[in-house]
């Protein structure tokens, strides 16, 4: 009876910066409270919402809300402003766009199909 050993192959690709704050961004949008109130702050495009007007419309409680604002803030996805005693949040369209780019970089080892290309040439406004 022959014992065989396998050695661990360590992973060879070194984790940059950029792929720390993918990884960042995509844990806080994989969780379905968040991923909703973003979707939200998406479709009210640049003027943002007040964060009772979202809670409200996510039929969240204001303070739970408020934690998962504060993970989506914390990747950057997300900003707020204060206006009188509301708080505003809004989407930063800048680093939405840069998520997409950095997954779609390697899209189809290097040559994704004329229309994704396309697509992706066109940049994200509100």
């Amino acid at each position: 009876m022959a014992i065989v050993f396998f050695r661990r192959a360590r992973h060879s690709s070194v984790v940059n910066d950029d792929d720390n704050t993918l990884v960042s961004q995509l844990s806080a949008l994989a969780q379905s409270t968040r991923l909703r109130a973003f979707k939200t702050l998406i479709r009210s495009g640049a003027d943002g919402m007040a964060a009772g007007q979202l809670a409200s419309s996510l039929d969240v409680a204001p303070n739970t809300l408020s934690a998962h604002l504060n993970i989506l803030q914390r990747s950057g996805l997300i900003r707020h402003r204060r206006d009188g005693r509301s708080v505003i949040y809004s989407v930063e369209i800048e680093e939405v766009s840069s998520m997409i780019e950095a997954l779609a970089a390697d899209c189809c080892a290097g040559y994704p199909d004329a229309a994704a290309a396309e697509a992706l040439a066109k940049p994200l406004a509100c």
